[in-house]
């Protein structure tokens, strides 16, 4: 009994970024809070997909990211095919980014997470409002990048031990 809860609890370890990953595209949740009757979020989806592409890329596939995008396009009621390709991108940039950089630091993959949700936040509202006349609020969406930017360190650092634990678990076999 104990070694198929290893094996479970080991899996789980595994699959923790698409498991998240499709839990968030299922339920079109976003991480949102208000303060002073002002509503601010940020972008789970691509703290995680940033963060696994970068670190750990074998652990969650491009062909997943894409249909979890699709998903969350259907929940949330977007254009099909905008977050997959925002998610693509996303995961681009991530590539480029590890197969560049020698040596891996948390500061340098936090300034290149703001650069690459920037690119991809702006590509994605600009096809939202010059193809499709969907409304955009600014403010929120720039607060909402400047939010997940802050939060990166901390779940950077969560999904580092994440990662930790199960690589021990690997090893122990």
């Amino acid at each position: 009994m104990k070694i198929i809860l290893k094996k479970i609890f080991q899996n789980f370890l595994y699959g923790f970024p698409l498991i998240v990953l499709f839990l968030l595209a299922f339920t079109g949740f976003d991480f949102s809070f208000v303060i002073y009757d002002t509503n601010f979020s940020f972008n789970f989806a691509y703290l995680i997909i940033f963060f696994w592409v970068l670190k750990k890329p074998e652990s969650i596939g491009f062909g997943l990211i894409f249909f979890a995008g699709i998903i969350n396009d259907v929940v949330q009621n977007f254009p099909i095919g905008i977050t997959p390709v925002n998610f693509l991108l996303l995961c681009a940039v991530a590539a480029f980014v590890r197969n560049r950089i020698l040596v891996p630091n948390i500061l340098y993959d936090w300034v290149l997470f703001l650069m690459a949700t920037l690119i991809v936040t702006s590509i994605n509202y600009s096809i939202l409002t010059i193809i499709f006349d969907f409304p955009i609020k600014y403010g929120s969406l720039m607060a909402s990048l400047f939010i997940s930017f802050l939060f990166y360190p901390i779940f950077s650092y969560i999904f580092n031990q994440i990662n930790l634990l199960s690589t021990r678990q690997e090893d122990a076999e």
